[in-house]
């Protein structure tokens, strides 16, 4: 029998997993950082163990043929903190990593934590775990949250498209990649949704939603860095907030796919659909 443990389970992408896996009566082992945080599902165990912390991440995995590795919160040694995780799942005898990483993985990617992605994605493959990679796409649920609160969307994004993806579709690859992983093994899927949309079409529809003006400003490069530094952020996190969007310029977040139809049996959802199951509170 395939045992399963899920990692990111306190948060949106693993929670889903879990509870998509405890609906269908799946049992599975959450690896949470804070057990009082773990979801309470049927079926599911929990085990602590934060991503860095090899001998725990070890015991939490033992008996563990397959792990969900959902990517760990970004800092400046998640890199570091991803290859500890691969390792300690190697010696505890996982026989499958699912990775969720992100669109256009590489080490020449405009989006540099997309080059974090793939450096860890390199681990693994050297590692000799049987693997999956699901690279999904910018998150359609967080459209909605760049409109600042002057109805406006900031971005170096130029007429730039992205093909986005929601959280719930990823979250289904991911349950059915888990259930059957020797169907997957060795397979990288881009996760993206139906429709390629420039920052200007997805202001429209995110002001359609919300039923108030929303509009695109294209920032020049320097604007961009300007309009951020209030918040007095590291310089690698604002690196990823503008090249964000000047990856949306050079083309590198417009993939087509059909893998989120393939595994799951469903058209993936709009930004619009999304938005819709988004509460009216929510989106503004």
């Amino acid at each position: 029998m395939n045992s399963i443990a899920i990692t990111g389970s306190t948060g949106y992408i693993g929670g889903l997993v879990a509870r998509t896996l405890a609906d269908a009566g799946v049992p599975q082992r959450l690896i949470v950082r804070d057990t009082a945080r773990a979801p309470r599902l049927d079926g599911a165990e929990v085990a602590q163990a934060s991503f860095g912390d090899r001998a725990a991440v070890e015991a939490a995995l033992a008996d563990i043929d397959t792990v969900l590795m959902v990517s760990a919160s970004e800092s400046e040694d998640r890199v570091d903190v991803h290859r500890a995780f691969v390792d300690a799942a190697s010696a505890a005898g996982v026989s499958h990593l699912v990775y969720i990483s992100f669109l256009g993985a590489s080490p020449s990617a405009t989006f540099t934590l997309a080059r974090d992605h793939y450096a860890t994605e390199q681990h693994i493959a050297a590692s000799g775990l049987a693997h999956t990679v699901l690279r999904d796409a910018l998150y359609l649920d967080f459209m909605h949250m760049l409109v600042g609160d002057d109805g406006v969307i900031r971005g170096p994004a130029g007429d730039g498209r992205v093909r986005g993806v929601s959280r719930a579709d990823v979250a289904g690859v991911a349950a059915a990649v888990v259930r059957d992983p020797a169907a997957h093994a060795g397979a990288r899927y881009d996760l993206v949704g139906p429709e390629s949309l420039t920052m200007t079409e997805i202001a429209a529809i995110v002001s359609r939603a919300r039923g108030t003006d929303v509009t695109f400003y294209n920032e020049t490069i320097d604007e961009a860095y300007a309009s951020r530094a209030r918040w007095n952020a590291p310089g690698w996190q604002v690196d990823a907030w503008v090249s964000t969007y000047t990856a949306i310029a050079a083309g590198e977040m417009d993939a087509t796919s059909d893998a989120v139809e393939r595994v799951t049996g469903r058209a993936p959802q709009s930004l619009a659909e999304v938005l819709a199951a988004t509460t009216a509170g929510a989106l503004r």
